[in-house]
Parts: C-alpha cells; structure tokens; sequence
C-alpha cells in the first residue's frame, strides 16, 4: 500500500486537494486499492480553508507516509517549528516529498529545496528566490522532479504533477486512463510554460482580437503588418498605435511569441522533427527558430524538447 499525505493548515487553498482525485482513480484503473490518502495536519482536527471551506484532518505524529504532497495557501505560507522538525525528519525516510503551489515556500523553510530545482506559482516565485536564494527556481515549469523532491506550480497543476507520479509508478498507459476518466486531456509535460502569451496580450478591443486570432490561425505566412491591419480594419499607421496601446507590444513582436508558442507545445508533443515544426510556424529554418526561442525563453528548441519530459 502506497501510503499518499497531504498535509494541510489553515488557510490551505482547496485546490490542491483535487490532486487526492488523480490517487483515488488510478486504484480505480488499477482495480486493486494501490493508495491509500489521507488529509493531514499538526494536530489534527477541523481545519479551515481559504475558500471558508474547512476539512476533517488526522495529526501529523509520527506518521510515515510512501508519498507527502504540501498543500500551498493562498498567502504566503509560514510552516510552525513543528511542521519543519516533522519534514526535516520525514526528508530520509520518505520515498517521495512534494508541494503543491506556495506550499514550495514551507519545503524551503525546512531546508528540503536547497540546492534543488523547484517551482510555484509564477506570481510568487520571485518572492520564493529572494526569500531562499539557494533555490534553483524555474518560474516557467508546470512541475519540476528533483530527485524524490517534486514541486508544482499553482492551482491546477497539482493535477498535473499528481499524474506524473502515477506514471512515474505505474507507466504511461495507466496516466493516460486516469486522466481520460477525470475528463483531462492527459497531464501537461513537467518543461510546459505556466504562461500563455494569449492571455497575456489581453487586447481591449474586438479588431486587435481579431488581428490576434487570425495571426494565431495563420502562422505559415509572413503576417506582415498591412496583412494584420487588414484583418482589424485599420489602417497600418492606425493598427501599429492601438496594437502597441492595448497589448504592450509590436504586432512583430507578438506574432514571434505566438509562433514561439505554438512551436513549443508542438515540441513538447514530440510527433515532428523541428525543421517540419519551424515551417508549420512561420520561422521558415530552425535557426530563425532557435534564434526567437533565445530571445523569448532563453533557451533554444532542443533543450525545450529535451526537458518536455
């Protein structure tokens, strides 16, 4: 029995409890009850939430568990005296240590995060670097595995981690199930960005959507300017203005992220060389290609694919 712990306080977010899902159906797939979860905290007891939902918890103790995933708060969690002597204990005797969300900060005021790679929530990793400058963090990962320490970014991507490590224990196909009975398009790989350049553009108005959606659709041709004014029903001098006044960007510049974009997640998805990859997305060659994944992500398309794992 794979004994699974999620250790929560008050003003935990709920969220991170949908992971316990991804447990309770892959002993579903399995037909054989495999995990076996469990809610808990210091001492036990009715804690409450930060959505003013409140959960039952067993205590800590000296409970030893196969897998324990922290949960992140909605605030900035600080872990008690208490928490920190029970994780710094549990770090040599506990095949697999995990956060959720900000619950990464609790891992690296015990000491379990230094020197590792690690992740959170893209709003507050800065915070996680300067608060713990010997953390290595990677802001852009969905999750990140170091050694038997994972951590995963905010809200959903608990998720995500927990399905990595049902495939981690029980291989791809078994994921695969688990995330077609939760209605999941599988998980999203470890290397995947937490941003998303549409939602980041945000333009105010219905004609630089417009321009934006039919740049997005249309990424094979050379996008020129007048060919995105035209697609908005400006004038190029008046599309290049409003373009700059509601997104922050050029149009060339947000039509590289766009195709930086999309030629990530077709890497990250592994069917095409990154020559066919670098044609389906505009770049024309891979060293155009290599050249925008520098300036964007800075890092080049192989070790995107590479890490995409």
């Amino acid at each position: 029995m794979h004994k699974v712990g999620f250790i929560v306080y008050p003003g935990f977010q709920l969220v991170c409890l949908a992971a316990s899902s991804v447990f309770e159906v892959a002993d579903r797939v399995l037909g054989v009850q495999h995990y076996e979860v469990s809610i808990r905290s210091e001492a036990g007891g009715t804690i409450r939430g930060s959505a003013a939902v409140s959960v039952q918890s067993e205590p800590l103790g000296r409970s030893s568990f196969d897998s324990i995933i922290v949960c992140g708060g909605e605030a900035l969690p600080e872990a008690s005296a208490r928490l920190v002597k029970y994780l710094r204990g549990a770090v040599a005797r506990t095949p697999r240590i995990a956060a959720i969300c900000t619950g990464a900060f609790i891992l690296a005021q015990a000491g379990l995060l230094a020197n590792r790679r690690a992740t959170t929530h893209w709003m507050k990793a800065a915070e996680l670097e300067r608060r713990y400058p010997e953390v290595q963090v990677d802001a852009d990962r969905i999750f990140v595995q170091d050694g038997h320490i994972w951590t995963s970014a905010g809200m959903s991507a608990g998720i995500d981690m927990a399905l990595a490590m049902v495939e981690y224990d029980h291989g791809i196909e078994v994921a695969r199930s688990v995330a077609h009975q939760l209605v999941l398009y599988h998980r999203r790989a470890g290397g995947q960005s937490q941003y998303s350049t549409l939602l980041e553009l945000s333009p105010k108005t219905d004609r630089i959507q417009n321009a934006i959606n039919y740049a997005r659709a249309n990424l094979k041709n050379v996008l020129s300017l007048e060919e995105l004014a035209e697609a908005a029903r400006l004038s190029s001098r008046q599309f290049s203005r409003a373009f700059r006044d509601e997104t922050g960007q050029t149009p060339a510049k947000a039509v590289e992220r766009l195709r930086v974009e999309a030629a990530r997640q077709m890497l990250e998805q592994g069917r095409h060389t990154i020559e066919t990859i670098a044609y389906e997305t505009g770049f024309a060659d891979r060293e155009r290609m290599r050249r925008a994944f520098l300036r964007t992500l800075g890092q080049p398309p192989q070790t995107v694919r590479r890490n995409a794992i």
